[in-house]
């Protein structure tokens, strides 16, 4: 079967900078719903559109069809007593941009630098600005059902879990947490 819209592809994937400095290596297989569902990123569709299974590809994706470009007014400096206790370098927090109060704007902050009473807040994916090199290989592709093309998502194994709040109809808004960074969800994290 060719991969097309509204198959589900599972794709086995390692994703490492154009030095060749590994980035991550998917142990687990990404399985994503296929044909601009945001599942993932767009030039990995367009890279694997009408392949089968079994194709091996890797492939270059220049920071602007990635996590962007590096924005260094996203950088912010706050007082150490306005975070909690106890803060290290690499925790990331949910935050808002200067300037902002819609929740819509909210980021993901990561702390770099923390200085006698001041600490260092960046507000860029930590993958901004970088080139990224993904190397895939096509582990296996299935229609997917009905409900997976409603919700836009995969269902079952590695993909996503609906909560028990589904078995009594309950309309989900799933634009909140399913964007690319979800497993950022929880903070603070390490």
């Amino acid at each position: 079967m060719k991969i097309a819209k509204n198959t589900v592809v599972t794709v086995k994937y390692s994703l490492s900078d154009t030095q060749g400095n590994l980035i991550e290596d998917g142990r687990e297989p990404m399985v994503y719903l296929h044909g601009g569902y945001e599942n993932t990123l767009p030039k990995i569709e367009e890279a694997l559109d009408g392949q089968i299974k079994g194709y091996d590809v890797t492939i270059q994706v220049e920071p602007d069809d990635a996590f962007g470009e590096y924005d260094a007014s996203l950088v912010k400096v706050e007082p150490r007593n306005r975070l909690p206790t106890p803060l290290e370098v690499g925790m990331q927090f949910e935050g808002m941009p200067d300037g902002t109060d819609d929740d819509e704007d909210a980021l993901i902050f990561t702390v770099t630098d923390i200085a006698d009473d001041k600490v260092v807040l960046d507000g860029n994916h930590p993958l901004a600005g970088t080139a990224l090199r993904f190397t895939l290989h096509v582990q296996d592709v299935r229609e997917a059902s009905d409900e997976e093309i409603t919700h836009g998502h995969v269902h079952g194994e590695h993909g996503h879990h609906h909560g028990e709040h589904d078995a009594h109809g309950h309309d989900h808004d799933h634009d909140d947490d399913e964007s690319a960074g979800d497993h950022f969800r929880s903070h603070p994290i390490h």
